[in-house]
């Protein structure tokens, strides 16, 4: 921890053979033939680990023109070709090759270069190098680092945190008497009927979750309409208080951020983004400014949010806010300041887990008293707290996209689904040709969703997906549906011809491999839950 001496190339340890003995008669029992070979070097050299066990690759986000290759944690000999090749060609063409977000330098956060915490996280990271990788498995070390001000409230009232880029968000909410901690398993874990309880209250009544964690950024001046045409695939040219989602493309239509966008005034734009793609965003937008007299600020720090969902969000919200919620005056996809308890919030009425709900902005030294208003006056609602898990399970039920999973760099936005979210007539943007050409040739595939006919299994991600018996893709994502009664999955299937239609695609047969078992699959174009997105707009 005090440095690498300056003379020290690819220098040795002292020999441990006391450590490496046991290893070393594991291998003979497999191998028996090396008993009798002999050792011609006995190697201990040092390596490089990262906070997350996966390597860094790419332009650093802060400095352009300077590429990093680095931390490969034990796997710089099978990964070198590879790496090298995918660095070369995104250092010649200026963008990936393929999706290479898993390693992208762009994941790292700017804390995670403390030297405490790199001692504490990488200890265990490679303990865990080799260990089963359990679905949703947290790490031990090094966590406390970015709090939302409602940590402790939730905290208190059995909140099981994950982390996240830092960010310690309640994943789920232990009952009293049960352990509040995860304990690892391939089959149905712990918090399963917690997580369900917590789906059907945003589904049937109301939930608060704290989304504190995402990333905020305000794209202000003169020139901020345009910038944001330029970059932006939907259309920003919108009256204030418009909230509008988006896509940044990359010249071959594929996703390089995905986003919704607030116009606050003439001159300033509210961008929020997934908290783990933050710096990604802000580095996509600062290398594409060009000409334009535009401020690009990190205002993540600014505000809690606190995001009030489901059918009686509307009852529950207007017991603290004498605010005028209804459709006409506060519709879907709209933004606006109103009155919460003692304070004021700006309310943006949009829905990652489709229902009916707002998430309210509020500044971070008045976040505890809007936390404790909602939860006072929501004992006579009902109301129950929720965790990120039962967010993602809302999502997945209404086909919304994951970055990262369902929706990358190299996932084209019309094969994604995400078409209604272009807008070509509004002129040019980046990846507005490839639109063009995409729609002109057909599709190569499409985004579909997928619900078990079987009740039992669960699904996580990158199970394959069986099209008439025939392997023809894998989930991106995938988890537990409680409203529709089955595990839910997404993921691209291969049209059959460019331009086939989904009701030629939905007219075949459709297994997914569980772990070995073909279990049968409804297949969807569109959102198996609430597909006309009535429920949103009530």
């Amino acid at each position: 921890m005090n440095g690498i001496p300056a003379d020290f190339c690819f220098d040795q340890l002292p020999d441990d053979f006391d450590h490496f003995e046991p290893i070393l008669e594991a291998a003979v029992n497999r191998m028996p033939i090396l008993a009798t070979a002999g050792i011609h070097t006995f190697f201990n050299g040092p390596e490089s680990f990262t906070p997350d066990d996966r390597y860094y690759l790419g332009e650093a986000p802060e400095l352009a023109g300077y590429w990093v290759a680095a931390g490969y944690n034990s796997i710089g000999i099978v990964s070198s070709g590879g790496a090298g090749m995918a660095l070369a060609q995104w250092m010649n063409d200026g963008e990936p090759p393929f999706d290479l977000w898993e390693v992208d330098i762009r994941r790292a956060q700017p804390f995670q270069k403390n030297r405490r915490y790199l001692q504490e996280r990488v200890t265990e990271t490679l303990g865990l190098l080799y260990a089963d990788h359990f679905p949703y498995r947290q790490m031990a070390t090094a966590r406390g680092i970015r709090r939302s001000p409602l940590h402790e409230h939730l905290k208190a009232r059995g909140a099981v945190f994950g982390e996240v880029a830092g960010w310690e968000r309640a994943n789920w909410f232990a009952e009293k008497g049960q352990k509040a901690e995860y304990a690892y398993t391939w089959g149905r874990p712990n918090w399963f009927e917690n997580s369900r309880a917590e789906h059907m209250a945003l589904r049937t009544g109301v939930g608060l979750l704290d989304m504190t964690s995402f990333g905020k950024i305000r794209v202000e001046g003169r020139d901020a309409l345009t910038f944001l045409q330029r970059i932006c695939a939907n259309q920003m040219d919108v009256a204030t208080g418009r909230i509008v989602y988006t896509q940044m493309l990359n010249d071959r239509g594929g996703i390089e951020c995905d986003l919704t966008v607030t116009r606050l005034s003439e001159t300033a734009y509210f961008l929020v983004a997934p908290g783990a793609t933050l710096q990604r965003d802000l580095a996509w937008l600062r290398r594409h400014l060009g000409g334009e007299f535009v401020v690009i600020t990190d205002v993540t720090a600014a505000e809690a949010v606190l995001l009030l969902m489901g059918p009686k969000a509307r009852e529950l919200l207007n017991a603290i806010s004498p605010a005028d919620l209804s459709n006409d005056v506060h519709p879907f996809g709209t933004a606006r300041e109103i009155e919460v308890g003692m304070t004021l919030a700006r309310a943006h009425r949009v829905t990652y887990v489709g229902e009916l709900g707002w998430e309210l902005y509020v500044p971070t030294d008045q976040a505890a008293h809007v936390f404790e208003a909602l939860v006072e006056a929501g004992t006579d609602h009902g109301l129950k707290l929720c965790g990120l898990h039962a967010m993602d399970s809302c999502r997945i039920e209404k086909g919304y996209r994951h970055f990262g999973h369902d929706i990358t760099d190299e996932d084209h936005v019309l094969e994604a689904g995400l078409g209604f979210a272009v807008k070509t007539d509004k002129g040019e943007f980046i990846g507005r040709e490839a639109v063009l050409r995409k729609r002109e040739n057909g599709l190569a595939r499409r985004m579909i969703q997928f619900r078990l006919t079987d009740p039992e299994p669960l699904l996580y991600h990158n199970e394959p997906i069986l099209r008439d018996g025939v392997i023809v893709g894998f989930l991106t994502s995938g988890n537990y549906g409680h409203a529709l009664g089955g595990a839910v999955g997404l993921g691209y299937v291969p049209c059959g011809h460019a331009g086939e239609t989904g009701k030629e695609m939905l007219a075949s047969t459709y297994q997914i491999d569980v772990a070995g078992r073909m279990i049968g699959a409804e297949a969807s174009i569109g959102p198996l839950y609430d597909p006309k997105s009535q429920r949103v707009r009530v």
